[in-house]
């Protein structure tokens, strides 16, 4: 890994950059003792805590570690990233980490068996509305808990999301499993607080990917194929205003309320809330990458520029707001033209009103 830089909320350390002030310019992280060699693939969020995922399979985390959602954390939490300690000592090691998510208290990995396969599902943290996934006794534990009997045998998990209280898988198959605070029908009827993996029946199609509002679910077919389908409460007419059918995908995302769907042809479509600018603002320039956070977008541009608007009281779209917000329009908030030669921003990331970008080597 090269470098990763981070801007936005940072009241219990959970930028990483050494203290817990707020910034809007973005700084790079600090990573104890030693920055990883291996690039980032994934920022994951919850509400205090971030979680960061490279491409050789380690975790490591910052921020808020009370509930355990950063694993055997020493002392309350850091405003450093530290390697994650999930087992104890003498545990079974949780192996090589393909996909992670976080709730709001809570943080979810899926890792390879040994013959390389992604069937191992863990969860840490605390939740009483069923994020844990582990039954109704299970409400907090800082050690990866398995989920047992899950998945089923010959299937492997594709695709991993987790909303402010609840979290769906996607499996080989095209089955799509959810569980927690579900109570809005995120993950079909009948609406309830469900505590272990629950299958969502009827969706019509083979599911490919899913992602997370705060009260709704979508979920994709594969990408050129059309299908969507949109599950939960009709909140910001996130149902209502759904496209029948959605164009050719490279990305899919969600915010607290809002979908969006990164196209083929580098343009972006989204619905839902706009209170503060959340929607794709007009003549957005072709986008490679996107990011979404709780209520704001990040994106970098096929011209190298990191983009941001929505919501930034906490300087997570950059300096220059109004009303604390980016609206109906956005900042540039990095771009490859103020990198040295030899490097390139590889990838953007977004949480709880922070936003990441991801530096590497060419």
């Amino acid at each position: 890994m090269d470098a990763i830089f981070a801007i936005g909320s940072n009241g219990s350390g959970q930028l990483g950059i050494g203290h817990q002030e707020d910034v809007s310019v973005p700084k790079q992280v600090i990573f104890h003792p030693e920055a990883p060699s291996s690039p980032v693939v994934k920022v994951a969020a919850g509400g205090n805590h971030t979680l960061i995922l490279t491409k050789s399979g380690k975790l490591f985390w910052s921020g808020d570690a009370t509930s355990g959602a950063c694993g055997l954390a020493s002392g309350p939490g850091s405003n450093v990233f530290r390697a994650a300690e999930l087992t104890r000592d003498g545990g079974h090691s949780v192996g090589h980490i393909d996909l992670v998510a976080a709730t709001w208290e809570a943080s979810i990995i899926v890792a390879r068996d040994g013959g390389g396969k992604r069937t191992k599902l863990f969860t840490f943290g605390a939740d009483e509305k069923g994020a844990l996934g582990s039954g109704e006794l299970i409400v907090r534990t800082p050690t990866a808990t398995p989920i047992a009997h899950f998945p089923p045998p010959g299937t492997e998990i594709i695709d991993l999301a987790a909303g402010m209280g609840h979290a769906v898988v996607v499996l080989n198959n095209g089955d799509a499993y959810g569980w927690g605070n579900c109570r809005k029908a995120q993950v079909g009827d009948p609406g309830a607080i469900i505590y272990s993996p629950r299958k969502i029946d009827d969706v019509g199609f083979k599911v490919s990917r899913a992602v997370c509002a705060k009260e709704s679910t979508c979920l994709f077919g594969d990408p050129k194929s059309g299908d969507m389908r949109v599950l939960g409460s009709n909140k910001w007419e996130l149902s209502s205003r759904a496209p029948a059918t959605v164009p050719a995908w490279s990305d899919v995302g969600a915010s607290w309320g809002n979908f969006y769907i990164l196209q083929d042809d580098g343009s972006l479509l989204g619905w839902g809330r706009n209170d503060h600018g959340q929607l794709p603002p007009p003549n957005l320039p072709p986008l490679q990458n996107i990011a979404i956070g709780s209520e704001h977008v990040v994106a970098l541009s096929r011209a190298g520029d990191v983009l941001a608007w929505g919501w930034g009281e906490h300087g997570n779209c950059g300096p220059q707001v109004e009303n604390n917000d980016v609206n109906g329009r956005w900042n540039v908030i990095a771009s490859s033209k103020f990198i040295p030669p030899g490097y390139q921003i590889d990838r953007v990331g977004a949480g709880c009103a922070t936003s990441w970008v991801c530096i590497i080597s060419d």
